[in-house]
């Protein structure tokens, strides 16, 4: 399949960025004006056009088309990307998989939350047998911002290294030949549990937010997480999930980037001998992002819900042991009064419940 037309779903920072991005590399872009995603376009339909700065070089896109029209929007596309927080993923399902064709690659471009496998399920319980060909990323493949009431997106990073699976992973062979055409950063993993295990924001997020939380809901949003709330001391809890997490992965077979490694890959650190904090207070990217603003936010809740919550179900049913990841999970969620063990992701919850053991797991990922 050779890919020259892409679909974005999702107009934030990932999506408008996405869209930017692949027409300047020479793709034909279309996005979808959701209600619910993508409503606040209004500037950039005026002339279809993207403001683009990376690295000091500036330009203007011209978006093929804008549409809240899903079926004209992925019309002649090879790859409809989907960059929406995990949270959309059973929407977009609801009203994609009905006219999505099968020969047509689906692409979720963010932070993982076994997104394929629930689009799929959300599909078949809708009565729809597709043969979906689907794929996730472990991270967004940009560090990013857009300001979609001025038309424009200021780039920090693109990213040198992200993984990229499909459900089924027989599928994925065919999923990353497409998107391989569209980002030359993708790297194949196994199947999507290696690619949500190399998530790296419930390692990073939710431990040092909570040791923050009191400075957090002091400054009323005047906090940088990686350049301030990470330290010599806090930095221990992210070694901690650290260490239990790859002990889940060896669990099953699975080797994965260290901390350190990983973000050097992907362009977040320099590679330099320092300790993991100061690799985080002095990243060229990292230390410019500016938060949390509330311990109520994304750093908590996404992470917590779609990422640990996983990661200690998995333990349970490998007879690894997480005490770590399951205090930040008991105690984030009494600091906001939400329990993250009945709403978060589950083997269970998102279909998998018949997965006993490795093996299970192994043969029908």
């Amino acid at each position: 399949m050779k890919v020259e037309k892409v679909a974005i779903l999702g107009g934030g920072n990932g999506g408008i960025t996405a869209a930017a991005d692949l027409t300047q590399k020479g793709f034909l872009v279309n996005i979808f004006e959701s209600q619910r995603f993508c409503k606040d376009l209004q500037f950039i339909k005026r002339n279809n056009e993207i403001a683009m700065e990376y690295k000091g070089n500036k330009s203007v896109e011209k978006i093929n088309l804008i549409t809240d029209d899903l079926e004209k929007s992925i019309e002649g596309c090879q790859i409809i990307m989907i960059t929406v927080p995990g949270m959309g993923i059973e929407y977009f399902a609801e009203i994609l998989a009905p006219v999505v064709k099968e020969d047509q690659i689906i692409l979720i471009n963010s932070a993982p939350a076994m997104a394929s496998v629930r689009f799929i399920k959300k599909a078949r319980e809708m009565g729809i047998e597709k043969d979906f060909k689907i794929g996730e990323t472990n991270s967004l493949t940009y560090a990013t911002r857009a300001y979609v009431n001025e038309g424009r997106v200021d780039i920090s990073l693109k990213a040198g290294k992200v993984y990229l699976a499909a459900y089924p992973s027989c599928n994925t062979d065919e999923v990353f030949n497409a998107c391989v055409q569209i980002y030359d950063c993708f790297v194949k993993a196994d199947n999507v549990i290696v690619v949500n295990l190399e998530n790296p924001n419930p390692l990073v997020h939710p431990g040092p937010t909570l040791l923050n939380a009191g400075r957090i809901d002091y400054t009323k949003g005047e906090f940088w997480l990686y350049k301030e709330g990470i330290t010599e001391h806090t930095v221990n809890i992210v070694k901690a999930v650290e260490n239990e997490r790859e002990a889940v992965a060896k669990a099953l077979d699975i080797q994965l980037e260290d901390t350190k490694q990983a973000r050097i890959n992907r362009g977040y650190f320099a590679n330099e001998d320092k300790p993991l904090h100061e690799l985080f207070n002095t990243s060229p990217v990292f230390q410019h992002i500016k938060g949390p603003a509330s311990v109520e936010g994304r750093y908590m809740v996404e992470d917590i819900s779609t990422g640990l919550v996983l990661w200690s179900d998995l333990g349970k049913v490998l007879n690894v042991p997480t005490p770590n990841i399951d205090s930040i999970i008991v105690l984030g969620g009494t600091l906001i009064g939400r329990d993250f063990y009945k709403e978060g992701l589950t083997l269970y919850s998102i279909g998998l419940g018949h997965l006993k053991n490795k093996e299970d797991i192994l043969a029908n990922i």
